[in-house]
């Protein structure tokens, strides 16, 4: 059974920083791919980072590169999501999912699996 739960939401200042948490279960990690999304109401949810198990590459949104990291631990089976100099733009309900590969850009895949999602509300 697959499961992913997001932990690490909250209240951060702008320009500060936030990471993120997924524990997951019910797979390998290195046969799939995992990414992190987010939404805002009345917006549909968008891809801005992914990593691939089997060989650690890693995929970014062009509105948070150069700002966010994406890293695994396959041992205690977690991913995380380093975000610095946040700004108010960013605040959202943040999503884990697992896929077959990295795709960012489609809100929606057949065998997507999701979390129930973690709110970031950025403050200034």
């Amino acid at each position: 059974e697959v499961q992913l739960v997001e932990s690490g939401g909250g209240l951060v200042q702008a320009g500060g920083s936030l990471r993120l948490a997924c524990e997951f279960s019910g797979f390998d990690i290195g046969d799939y791919s995992m990414s992190w999304f987010r939404k805002v109401p009345d917006k549909v949810r968008d891809g801005i980072a992914c990593i691939t198990g089997r060989d650690g590459r890693t995929e970014y949104d062009d509105s948070v590169k150069g700002r966010a990291t994406i890293f695994a631990d396959k041992y205690k089976k977690m991913i995380y999501l380093q975000m610095n100099n946040v700004t108010v733009e960013d605040t959202a309900v943040y999503y884990c999912a697992v896929d077959g590969w990295c795709n960012l850009r489609t809100p929606s895949y057949p065998g997507r699996d999701w979390g129930q999602g973690t709110q970031v509300t950025v403050f200034s």
